[in-house]
């Protein structure tokens, strides 16, 4: 039997959880997924999550050149956020766990 290695590098995985694996970022992306959202979207939608978290991944996720942030009125300074090319790339990774939550959860 063959074995399935899914590491193509050793660590990567890990690399990959310390930006994506931190409590709120997926669902952060999940709603980016489908149009530029504002903080105060995104607060909106995520009820629980403090404004000072979600500002910690939106920085976070910016840093690693997933999201970006666009000014969209100068006064008062408000920005809205989407995905860049590499964040729409975790669209498939999102819904491969949606899927695995689909078939296993059971509420």
């Amino acid at each position: 039997m063959q074995e399935l290695i899914i590491e193509k590098k050793p660590g990567c995985l890990s690399s990959a959880l310390k930006i994506i694996g931190e409590k709120w970022t997926c669902l952060i992306l999940r709603d980016l997924s489908t149009a530029p959202r504002t903080f105060s979207d995104l607060e909106k939608s995520l009820a629980g999550l403090s404004p000072r978290t979600l500002s910690q991944r939106l920085n976070k996720l910016e840093g690693e050149a997933i999201i970006i942030k666009s000014l969209y009125c100068e006064r008062p300074p408000r920005y809205q956020y989407s995905l860049t090319q590499k964040g729409l790339e975790l669209k498939s990774v999102l819904m491969a766990m949606a899927d695995w939550g689909a078939l296993y959860h059971h509420s």
